[in-house]
């Protein structure tokens, strides 16, 4: 691990089981899961001329993914070839679409960020990011023990000044009470926010005539969803829930257009306009070329590439080709939506190694975007494919070296 770019600070405290309590005070409820150590109790350290990089970059890539989506929007063979579910392409059509900068107003980019500094996206997910009370609660508290600066001490206050624009009256996600993780960020989300939402949980809703509904049959018109909108095409009630949002019945948080922004397929677009000199400016060009990666919908590559579902989510589907083109190894534990939705393959990128106390880890780098800002690292910390057996680590931001 290079020196330059990233330092670990601290050792694991003796007494974790007080230090997972006092996090579980602060609504950071799931530092173990499953008898298993989730939260890493050291902090990871950016340079601060990296963080500066990256937060530049986050801002700059947000224009040209939204520039991309104004391009993409009412088109349906562009939808197609990005994997958009055809039960969505209504309400995308017919639904206002926010303002520049707003298609979205909470959502992640997943960065890998070399040994040596080099920034590459990932992946962007626009539509339901989780990592929120990591990088809002567990990040800030880490930093302030150490006397490490974070920039993650804004995103309560973009949250809050992205839901009073919403004004969700309902906060839901699947298993609401149940799953932990899933949980606990609307809980901490809606405690941010300010405002006074109910949160449910998504099996509970029911669709009549266009209207939605909860278990005590409130008609809800205003709804924060943790839940992944292509889910639509393959979920029961999925049409009506589509249908309740084409009518104006129901308007959902984040946004339909945040679906395309959330394909990986948007970045193989992206990339093809770059190549093709359409849509960018040269300084938009250069950004791409400097941050992106090569991405297409299919494998052309004579090195080392990735592939992965259009709609993956937590590394599920993700799989490793080495320079040989010869599989090198794939995700086995998160779900693989590749059967659903298609493939693009994108050139490989090395994410730096860490070296903790409980082993060394390649480390992903998150960046949320919320209310159209950076705001807040989230570190995570695992194989080369960071999947569902990631860990979370926090990272601050240390000196201009």
């Amino acid at each position: 691990m290079s020196g330059d770019i990233w330092t670990v600070q601290g050792m694991p405290h003796a007494d974790r089981q007080s230090r997972i309590n006092e996090l579980g005070t602060l609504g950071f409820t799931w530092a173990n899961l499953d008898e298993e150590h989730y939260w890493i109790d050291q902090l990871v350290v950016m340079n601060r001329k990296t963080y500066e990089e990256l937060e530049e970059a986050s801002r700059q890539l947000w224009a040209i993914f939204d520039k991309a989506v104004r391009f993409v929007c009412g088109r349906h063979d562009l939808y197609q070839m990005i994997g958009i579910p055809e039960v969505l392409w209504e309400s995308l059509d017919t639904t206002l679409m926010n303002e520049p900068g707003y298609l979205s107003r909470y959502a992640r980019f997943d960065f890998a960020i070399s040994d040596t500094g080099e920034i590459k996206l990932l992946e962007l997910n626009a539509d339901t990011p989780t990592g929120y009370v990591e990088a809002a609660v567990a990040t800030p508290w880490m930093c302030e023990q150490y006397g490490v600066d974070t920039p993650n001490v804004q995103m309560a206050k973009r949250v809050e000044a992205a839901w009073a624009v919403e004004q969700p009256d309902t906060a839901a996600c699947v298993a609401y009470g149940t799953h932990a993780e899933d949980s606990g960020t609307i809980n901490m989300l809606v405690q941010h926010s300010g405002q006074d939402v109910h949160c449910v949980d998504c099996l509970d809703l029911w669709i009549d005539e266009g209207i939605v509904r909860d278990d005590s049959g409130r008609a809800i018109e205003r709804m924060f969803a943790l839940y992944p909108k292509e889910w639509m095409a393959v979920d029961d009630g999925g049409d009506a829930l589509a249908y309740a949002i084409e009518m104006g019945h129901l308007q959902l948080f984040n946004p339909p257009h945040a679906i395309l922004l959330q394909s990986k397929g948007l970045q193989a677009l992206i990339w093809g306009l770059h190549e093709l000199n359409l849509l960018y400016t040269p300084e938009e060009k250069v950004v791409i070329e400097q941050y992106m990666l090569p991405t297409y919908n299919k494998a052309v590559f004579d090195g080392s590439f990735v592939s992965k579902s259009m709609f993956g989510r937590e590394g599920g589907s993700v799989k490793l080709f080495d320079g040989s083109g010869q599989l090198e190894v794939q995700d086995e534990a998160g779900f693989d939506t590749s059967r659903l939705f298609p493939l693009v393959y994108q050139k490989r990128a090395e994410l730096a190694q860490i070296h903790l106390d409980s082993g060394t880890f390649h480390l992903l780098t998150g960046m949320f975007m919320i209310n159209g800002e950076p705001c807040g690292l989230l570190g995570r910390a695992g194989g080369p494919i960071t999947g569902n057996a990631s860990h979370f680590v926090a990272i601050g931001v240390g000196d201009r070296r």
